[in-house]
C-alpha cells in the first residue's frame, strides 16, 4: 500500500465526497442487516401459529387465525420490501458519492501526469518509448481508478457488513457464531498469501502491456517502411510473440484467482454445514430457536458475496498499487532543465529566487558560447569539445559540418533542450541557465531537423505558437516560405487537414510548413537545423531571400550541410569531430583554401555530374 499512499492527497481533496459515501455505507448495511431480526419474527411466528392453525382445525376461528396469520405475514413481506427499497436507495447514494469521487481523481491524476510529462526534458523522452508514457497516462491510471472507486467502496462495504453481521450473531449466540466464522481465519491466510502473488503478477502484467503498447505504436508510426520493405509477415509473427508473452503473464494471474473463488466458496459453503449443525443441536437444547437457525443462515448470505468480492478487490487493490508504481517512478523523476536553477563550480544545483524562475528579458541575440563541452547523459557520445564563438545580434551565422560533428547539439543547447556539461552558454550577457526558459523560448523559431506536423488545418500548424489564429499573419508566413501556392492548390487551403487524419504533404512541403510556423513567431532569434534538405535550390533561394527582409536587425543560425544555402552568411563555422576548424565569411574560408574549400569543390562537381545527368 506504500505507492497508494501518493493518493492520499486526492482522498483529502475529494473528502467531502468519500465521507458521505462512508456514511452511506453505513446507511446501506444497517437496512441490510435489520432483514435478519425480521426474518427470525417471521420465522417464529409461522412456526408458533401453524400449531395454533392445526389446534382449530374443523373450527370457524379457523379461517379468522388463517386471516390474521396472512395479514401478519404480508406485513412482514412489506416490510422485507421496504428495507431492501431503502437498501437500494442508498446504494444509489453510495456509488453516486464514491465511484464519482473516483472519476474526479482520475481526471485530476491524467492531468498531473500529463502535465508532469511537458515538464521533464528532452532526455526523459529519449529515453523512453511513446507506447509506454501513453500506457501509463491510460491504462495504468484506469486500474488506479478501479481501487479508488468499486475498490474502496466494495472495501468499506465488506467491513463495515462483516462488523455489523458478526455483531448481531454473538447477540444471537455465542457459541453458534463462533462456529459459524470458524473458516474466516482460514480465508484470511489464503488472502495473505495469495496476494503477494497477485502482486508479482501484476507488475509483470503492465510491463508486457507497456511493451506490447510500445510494439504497436511503433509499427503503426512505421507501416510505410513495413510496406516498402516487404515485412509484414515478420512483424506479425513480433507481434504475435509479444502478444504471447502478454497472454502467459494474464494467463498465470488468472489461473491464482480461478483458485481464489473457488476456495472461497468452499469456506461459505462450509460455514453453512457448521450453522446447520451446531445450530440445530441449539434449537434442540433450547438455547435458540428456529428463527435464529435462519436468521444465521440469512447473514451467512449476506457476507457470501462480500467474500466472493474480496478476492476481487484483492485483485483490484494489488494491481492498482503495481500500476500506481509505475506512475510514481515517473513523477517522482525530475527534469534535468529547469528554469532559473543551473549547477555552481562544486556541481550542486543553485536556484534563482525569484518569482518567474528566472529572469525574463528581452533578447537582442547576443550569443557567446564560451569553452562549451558537451556529453550526452544517455550515451556517453562527446558530441561537443571547447566550442567557443559569438554571434551578434542581427547576424546570420551559419554552421556547416559532416554528419556527426556536433551541428544539431549546438542548437539544442541553444534552445536549453539540454545543459552543457562544460564551459557555458551567455544570452545577452547572462548564462543561459539563469534566463527565464518559456521567456526566452517564446522569443525563439526554431525549425529542427526532422519535422512535425501535427493532425490538424495546415493554418493551425504554421500557427502553432499563438492563442488566436490570425490568418493575414498566417498567409504572409506561408508565402516567406514559398508553401503559399502550394497550399492554394489543396481543395481546402488552408483548412486541409494534414498528419493521420487528412492528406500527406511532401517532405519539402512539410519542411516549408514548418518554416513557416517559425516565421509567424516573428522570433528575435531564428534557429534553423538543417530543414531546407529536401527544398530544391531555386525555392531555397527564394526562401533565404525572404528571411533576409524578415530576419532584418535579428539573429539568424542557419545550419545546413550544403554551402549554397549559407555561402551568403555573416560568419560561418566549420565543425569536426566536436570542435569548429574554421571560421570566417565564405570569402575568407575560400580564400584559406580548407575544409570550407574542399567541402565547396565537391559540392560543385556533384552538382555538375547531376546537371550532365
Amino acid at each position: 500500500m506504500k505507492h497508494l499512499a501518493y493518493l492520499n492527497k486526492f482522498l483529502y481533496k475529494y473528502r467531502w465526497r468519500l465521507i458521505p459515501g462512508i456514511f452511506f455505507v453505513i446507511i446501506t448495511n444497517i437496512f441490510a442487516v435489520l432483514l435478519g431480526p425480521v426474518i427470525d419474527m417471521a420465522f417464529n411466528i409461522v412456526a408458533d401459529n401453524i400449531n395454533t392453525y392445526q389446534l382449530f382445525s374443523g373450527f370457524s376461528r379457523q379461517t379468522a387465525i388463517y386471516e390474521v396469520f396472512g395479514s401478519i405475514l404480508l406485513l412482514f413481506g412489506a416490510l422485507v420490501f421496504l428495507l431492501s427499497l431503502l437498501k437500494g436507495l442508498f446504494l444509489f447514494f453510495m456509488r453516486q458519492t464514491i465511484i464519482l469521487m473516483s472519476r474526479h481523481i482520475e481526471y485530476d491524476l491524467k492531468n498531473e501526469i500529463y502535465n508532469h510529462y511537458q515538464q521533464l526534458s528532452l532526455a526523459f523522452y529519449r529515453r523512453h518509448n511513446t507506447g509506454d508514457l501513453m500506457n501509463r497516462v491510460t491504462e495504468d491510471v484506469s486500474r488506479v481508478r478501479m481501487y479508488l472507486g468499486p475498490g474502496i467502496m466494495y472495501t468499506l462495504n465488506t467491513i463495515v457488513l462483516f462488523v455489523m453481521v458478526i455483531y448481531l450473531m454473538l447477540t444471537v449466540n455465542v457459541r453458534l457464531a463462533i462456529f459459524s466464522i470458524l473458516p474466516l481465519p482460514i480465508l484470511v491466510i489464503i488472502i495473505f498469501y495469495i496476494n503477494n502473488i497477485i502482486n508479482f503478477r501484476s507488475e509483470k502484467i503492465q510491463e508486457r502491456l507497456s511493451i506490447l503498447s510500445s510494439f504497436v505504436q511503433e509499427n503503426f508510426s512505421g507501416i510505410r517502411v513495413i510496406k516498402s520493405y516487404v515485412r509484414e509477415t515478420f512483424v506479425r509473427k513480433n507481434f504475435a510473440a509479444e502478444s504471447e508473452h502478454y497472454k502467459t503473464h494474464s494467463m498465470a494471474l488468472v489461473k491464482v484467482q480461478a483458485l481464489f473463488y473457488p476456495m472461497m466458496l468452499l469456506l461459505v459453503g462450509l460455514s453453512n454445514v457448521i450453522i446447520m449443525y451446531v445450530g440445530g443441536v441449539e434449537v434442540m437444547k433450547g438455547s435458540i430457536t428456529a428463527g435464529n437457525v435462519a436468521e444465521f443462515v440469512v447473514y451467512l448470505n449476506m457476507l457470501m458475496f462480500p467474500v466472493m468480492s474480496l478476492g476481487w478487490v484483492t485483485s483490484l487493490i494489488q494491481r492498482a498499487a503495481a500500476s500506481q508504481k509505475r506512475i510514481n517512478e515517473f513523477l517522482h523523476q525530475q527534469p534535468e532543465v529547469i528554469s532559473g536553477q543551473w549547477a555552481d563550480g562544486s556541481g550542486q544545483l543553485k536556484n534563482l529566487q525569484t518569482a518567474n524562475r528566472g529572469l525574463p528579458t528581452e533578447i537582442t541575440g547576443n550569443i557567446v558560447f564560451d569553452n562549451v563541452s558537451f556529453i550526452y547523459p544517455d550515451t556517453g557520445i562527446q558530441a561537443l569539445s571547447n566550442v567557443s564563438f559569438t554571434v551578434n545580434p542581427g547576424q546570420m551565422v551559419a554552421i556547416i559540418g559532416h554528419t556527426g560533428s556536433g551541428k544539431s547539439t549546438i542548437a539544442n543547447l541553444l534552445m536549453r533542450m539540454y545543459d552543457s556539461t562544460g564551459g557555458q552558454v551567455l544570452v545577452d550577457g547572462t548564462p543561459l541557465p539563469q534566463v527565464n526558459l518559456n521567456s526566452y523560448r517564446s522569443q525563439i523559431g526554431f525549425v529542427p531537423q526532422e519535422v512535425f506536423l501535427f493532425s490538424d488545418t495546415i493554418a493551425n500548424n504554421i500557427a502553432f505558437s499563438a492563442d488566436v489564429l490570425d490568418m493575414p499573419k498566417v498567409k504572409q508566413a506561408a508565402k516567406d516560405a514559398a508553401v503559399y501556392d502550394n497550399i492554394k492548390e489543396l481543395e481546402k487551403g488552408f483548412e486541409t487537414l494534414i498528419g493521420e487524419r487528412g492528406i500527406t504533404l511532401s517532405g519539402g512541403q512539410k519542411q516549408r510548413v514548418s518554416i513557416a510556423r517559425a516565421i509567424v513567431k516573428q522570433p528575435q532569434l531564428l534557429i534553423f537545423d538543417d530543414c531546407l534538405s529536401a527544398v530544391d535550390t531555386r525555392t531555397e533561394e527564394e526562401i533565404l531571400n525572404n528571411l533576409g527582409r524578415v530576419m532584418k536587425d535579428k539573429t539568424s543560425i542557419i545550419i545546413s550541410h550544403r554551402i549554397s544555402t549559407i555561402k551568403n552568411a555573416d560568419k560561418i563555422l566549420v565543425m569536426e569531430k566536436g570542435g569548429i576548424i574554421e571560421q570566417g565569411n565564405h570569402a575568407y574560408l575560400m580564400n584559406k583554401k580548407g575544409t570550407y574549400f574542399e567541402l565547396y569543390e565537391k559540392q560543385l562537381l556533384e552538382e555538375a555530374e547531376e546537371n550532365a545527368v
